[in-house]
């Protein structure tokens, strides 16, 4: 068999066998904390997995009310007046986040 003389079928074929192992470059950092600004919500939680569309959160909260949003940013839980805590792990879809940045605090476990 030809390399050169392979059909697009033949070559998608040996695409889907070896799994496409290609996945999308990210800026993201498995393991830190994040605080993600998406259409609908904000949410911060842990960074646990990055797939080519969506990023999973671990101990993730959905934050209602940020106060004035750059003493969050600096302060934390303490400049937050609403969170609401998930239970489980959050898969967001990578093409619904507007923003998103490292949070340097402990995340928000309980609510308020």
């Amino acid at each position: 068999m030809s390399i050169d003389k392979l059909t697009i079928g033949e070559l998608k074929e040996i695409n889907s066998l070896l799994g496409n192992q290609q996945q999308k470059r990210h800026p993201f950092q498995v393991g830190k904390n994040y605080f993600i600004r998406t259409v609908t919500m904000i949410l911060v939680g842990k960074l646990e997995e990055v797939l080519d569309s969506e990023l999973v959160l671990s101990t993730a909260s959905w934050v209602a009310d940020t106060g004035r949003f750059a003493d969050c940013l600096k302060n934390g839980e303490s400049s937050v007046n609403e969170i609401e805590p998930f239970q489980n792990d959050v898969i967001i879809g990578r093409n619904s986040i507007i923003d998103a940045t490292l949070w340097d605090h402990d995340l928000l476990t309980k609510q308020k």
